[in-house]
């Protein structure tokens, strides 16, 4: 019988297990955009040791960033994922600028900042978070005046990475044991819609943009090793306690990728889109 058969049942939806070093194989492509998002960010109202939070800060590679670009911060990362909290605390401690680095767990659906932020920034983390555009507002109030709030996320959903992920989802033997929703990456907004939201939450000086990054990766099947650190992490999560079903749908998965991400002499192209925005904080009475 099918590994796919065996449990027909649809079990629930947990949130993603995920695996830092899985996601950390392509950091040098994941952190690229990050550090063009920061390059648009100026004039923290904290000068040389401005208070800054990292909203899903995952491994914590990423947040090491900012103490780069401002040695005297006091960051702090935050994330709900155990596994990429204990993979962050590897970078937690005084930074050589006389800043300091620490990470904590929180869940930013209903996370509030409980002090004031010269700069909260979130680093493809958002598209996890439904509904995410209703929590601009809380967290704009926890940034001093003149404070500036600063995010990306992929803007990537309609490439064959995911409509061929969401095409074997849909198949009737993985709709069966996965769920009629499995993937749950409906929550990124256009840049217009994010244009809107941040103006009419008053920030001042909004600047929303978007990129192609045309990615060259490497080695066998790297598509779909770059989406079993994110995008395929809800379908492997499902499938956790059963092995054989795992490795039947990643084979799908990847021959579909194969023919849409062909290898080529120098590597395989891909194409990733990234949606970016930065706001500062709105005048307070």
């Amino acid at each position: 019988m099918p590994a796919a058969e065996r449990n027909p049942g649809p079990r629930p939806e947990p949130s993603p297990a995920w695996d830092p070093g899985q996601y950390l194989r392509h950091a040098g492509h994941r952190v690229r955009p990050f550090a063009d998002l920061l390059a648009r960010v100026t004039g923290l109202p904290g000068g040389r040791a401005p208070r800054i939070a990292d909203l899903g800060c995952g491994p914590g590679n990423a947040t090491t960033v900012l103490t780069g670009r401002w040695p005297g911060a006091r960051v702090t990362g935050y994330d709900n994922s155990a596994p990429m909290l204990e993979a962050a605390a590897a970078h937690a401690g005084p930074t050589p600028g006389g800043g300091s680095l620490d990470f904590r767990p929180a869940d930013l659906r209903t996370w509030t900042p409980d002090e004031s932020y010269d700069l909260i920034v979130s680093n493809a983390a958002l598209q996890w978070v439904p509904g995410h555009t209703d929590r601009f507002g809380d967290w704009l109030a926890g940034l001093n005046p003149g404070g500036t709030f600063a995010f990306q996320v992929p803007g990537n959903f309609g490439s064959p990475s995911h409509t061929l992920l969401a095409e074997v989802c849909a198949r009737p033997r993985w709709r069966a044991r996965l769920g009629p929703n499995p993937l749950r990456h409906d929550h990124v907004m256009e840049p217009a819609g994010y244009l809107d939201a941040l103006v009419g939450l008053g920030c001042a000086a909004v600047d929303v943009w978007e990129t192609t990054y045309t990615q060259l990766l490497q080695g066998p099947d790297p598509v779909l090793d770059w989406t079993k650190g994110t995008a395929l992490r809800p379908v492997l999560s499902l499938l956790d306690g059963d092995p054989a079903a795992r490795a039947e749908f990643t084979a799908e998965y990847r021959d579909l990728l194969r023919a849409a991400y062909p290898a080529r002499p120098y590597g395989t192209v891909f194409p990733f889109r990234r949606i970016f925005a930065v706001a500062k904080a709105p005048e307070r009475p």
